[in-house]
């Protein structure tokens, strides 16, 4: 069916007449003519939807889904399909992310004193709001480079604060937090927000800004990745499957795009690994339902 496929192409495409590339490939014009006017079969069509529907969440995805997010948006979909199926097809299609690029540190460690480590590589919240992290990262533009600072809950990895500036400074970073703590209604205290030692975290600015919101700070060591990983993870994912991806020629141009991928994909659609699959917002509903659920009612009778 392929080979008949590809000869009907040729045609189509290139002008070729069928006699010619029939003889090209050694078939005979018989069994072309039989095949192209075959129906497919039920098999075949199952295929071709498959294929149609992989294609389609791919684009969706902003051509950064590898097979298992693409499996499981499949699933949810109704189909019965596997990883190394749905892999199989997006390799045939030469559908992929784009690999990751080395990531440029941006941490000048600062001078005044810093808090202590009170995370210890342990990324994960039992609750919202328990604990957050951040970090700041360059985006390149033709006017030059705009820094993003986030602030991300660890419990959904959702991203509650972002802020954008042609400044790598505290300002930056004290706007991040502002915003994530209105993302929670204003009342943020006791929550804990762990960074690495950059100038703009240990930055007087920045401590008065998590005093006032009560906010603890906690932070990794000096040129340690690792100790702030869930926050470099979050850098790659936004420089790999959107930044890289685009031109900005301005920084305003950037800042939109940006601030829109983060409000309407990352944060509501793209499906996380630590969710089981979840995108952050709708993990946390869901996550906030079963808890109701499974709370016992208190009941009280009237004598």
């Amino acid at each position: 069916m392929i080979v008949a496929e590809f000869i009907a192409s040729q045609r189509t495409g290139f002008g070729v007449p069928h006699a010619i590339a029939c003889r090209a490939l050694g078939v005979s014009q018989s069994w072309f003519y039989k095949w192209i006017n075959r129906k497919p079969t039920r098999r075949e069509q199952r295929r071709a939807q498959l294929d149609e529907q992989i294609q389609t969440l791919f684009t969706a995805s902003g051509g950064t889904y590898g097979s298992p997010r693409v499996t499981d948006d499949l699933r949810e979909a109704g189909w019965k399909v596997s990883e190394n199926t749905v892999a199989a097809r997006m390799s045939e299609f030469g559908l992929a992310g784009r690999p990751v690029k080395r990531r440029r540190s941006l941490t000048r460690s600062g001078k005044r004193p810093v808090a202590k480590d009170l995370v210890r590589r342990k990324f994960t919240a039992v609750a919202p709001d328990v604990l957050w992290c951040g970090d700041v990262t360059q985006i390149d533009t033709d006017e030059g480079p705009l820094y993003l600072a986030t602030t991300e809950d660890l419990f959904s990895r959702r991203m509650l604060g972002y802020a954008m500036s042609a400044h790598h400074d505290s300002a930056l970073v004290t706007a991040s937090l502002r915003m994530a703590a209105t993302t929670r209604g204003g009342d943020v205290d006791g929550v804990i927000f762990h960074s690495d030692r950059g100038s703009e975290y240990t930055a007087a600015a920045t401590g008065r800004t998590c005093r006032a919101l009560g906010i603890t700070r906690s932070m990794g060591r000096v040129g340690s990745a690792l100790d702030n990983a869930a926050a470099e993870a979050f850098n790659s994912t936004v420089k790999v499957e959107f930044v890289h991806r685009h031109h900005f020629a301005t920084r305003a141009e950037a800042r939109l795009k940006i601030a829109t991928w983060i409000a309407d994909f990352y944060n509501t659609t793209r499906r996380h690994s630590a969710n089981d699959g979840i995108a952050p917002i709708p993990f946390e509903h869901q996550m906030a339902q079963a808890r109701a659920t499974a709370t016992p009612q208190v009941t009280s009778e009237v004598a």
